[in-house]
């Protein structure tokens, strides 16, 4: 078989108890299995949730004591990261791999030299024959520029390495049609080739309380991932021999998203995914049908409505008339400065103000 270049993520969930302490057995299975693909000869990224849910039992604050604040959860991730690593190292050194660990932030993929800062570390790990074990830098993290979770980190990393496949480990088969502990008929979504509202819907809320992700977060990070032309799977981390299974494409494996034909930037895929909206700007069908066709920059007299108070180089989503967001992309304006010169040509607009609301570089376009 070809080698694969492969990006594995595991939640906190599954590698952690009720209580919040690490199972030494559960990343040992999941260890192992990256050493089966290692010595199948593909190359493996791991990237692992775990180090709050790690540190809190060593301050005792576990189980139902778990804090909310961003600080404390930050302080307890410091704690917690050395911990986990710790294990981790333990389970591949008895494979005879070496881990090494990464931690990042959502601007080492906004910033084009942190971008490949990043891209050359982990591919040099790769070419060392270390597992690179990635996680987000959460102890220093700004809580108002960050993943949030792992899941979609790991759908950039997928994109960073140039993966061929991102594998979403939890606690459930994959993507069912409906919740199974209300619905008895709920059956496996074996392929998703187009997302729509409906699919993202079946998705539902947050996940465990000692995780940040859930449902939702993996078929955003598996949408992320097939903008990027990766193929994804969400399975279970409980099911034997799941990643190798995920690499070999069998049958019913978990819900497989297939790659679009074309490739996001990593820069666009950064604005679309990794950056909050600070606010909404609301378009003419004139501006939008031009933004969407003919991939022109958003200028003034296209917008009729400003929503939100963002700043120069804040994310803002672009809505047509009927209130639907169609984009994303990076105000180049404050929105103070754009309400007083909405609607206004170019050449009425006062001196100095930017003519492009929106640069095209800096715009997605959001199916």
């Amino acid at each position: 078989m070809t080698s694969q270049t492969v990006v594995a993520k595991i939640g906190t969930s599954s590698i952690t108890d009720e209580h919040g302490d690490i199972r030494p057995d559960a990343v040992a299975k999941f260890c192992a299995e990256v050493a089966t693909l290692r010595s199948d000869g593909h190359r493996v990224v791991v990237v692992t949730s775990g180090a709050i849910a790690a540190g809190l039992p060593a301050i005792g604050l576990g189980g139902d004591l778990r804090p909310s604040d961003a600080q404390t959860l930050q302080a307890v991730s410091a704690i917690g990261q050395s911990r986990l690593m710790r294990v981790y190292d333990d389970c591949f050194a008895g494979h005879g791999l070496v881990s090494g660990q990464v931690l990042l932030a959502p601007l080492d993929f906004a910033l084009r030299q942190q971008y490949l800062h990043a891209r050359g570390t982990l591919s040099r790990l790769l070419d060392l024959g270390v597992v690179p074990v990635i996680n987000e830098n959460d102890a220093i993290a700004d809580d108002e520029i960050r993943f949030g979770d792992n899941d979609r980190l790991s759908a950039l990393v997928a994109h960073l390495v140039g993966a061929d496949l991102l594998v979403l480990l939890t606690d459930a088969a994959g993507l069912l049609t409906a919740d199974p502990r209300i619905d008895s008929d709920a059956s496996l979504i074996e392929e998703i080739v187009e997302f729509d509202a409906e699919l993202e819907a079946l998705a539902g809320g947050s996940g465990t309380a000692r995780g940040s992700g859930g449902m939702a977060s993996k078929i955003t990070a598996a949408k992320i991932a097939s903008w990027s032309g990766v193929r994804a799977v969400i399975a279970a981390a409980a099911r034997d021999r799941v990643l190798v299974d995920a690499v070999d494409g069998v049958a019913g494996i978990g819900t497989v998203v297939q790659p679009r034909p074309t490739r996001m930037s990593a820069r666009k895929l950064w604005i679309a995914f990794a950056v909050a909206s600070a606010g909404r700007v609301t378009v003419d069908d004139g501006a939008r049908w031009a933004l969407t066709q003919r991939g022109v920059s958003l200028l003034p007299a296209g917008v009729v409505a400003v929503d939100g108070d963002f700043a120069e180089g804040d994310a803002v989503e672009l809505a047509g008339p009927d209130g639907v967001v169609f984009a994303k992309g990076l105000a180049r304006v404050t929105a103070s400065d754009l309400t007083r010169a909405a609607g206004r040509r170019t050449a009425d607009l006062p001196d100095g103000m930017p003519h492009e609301v929106v640069h095209r570089d800096d715009l997605v376009i959001v199916p």
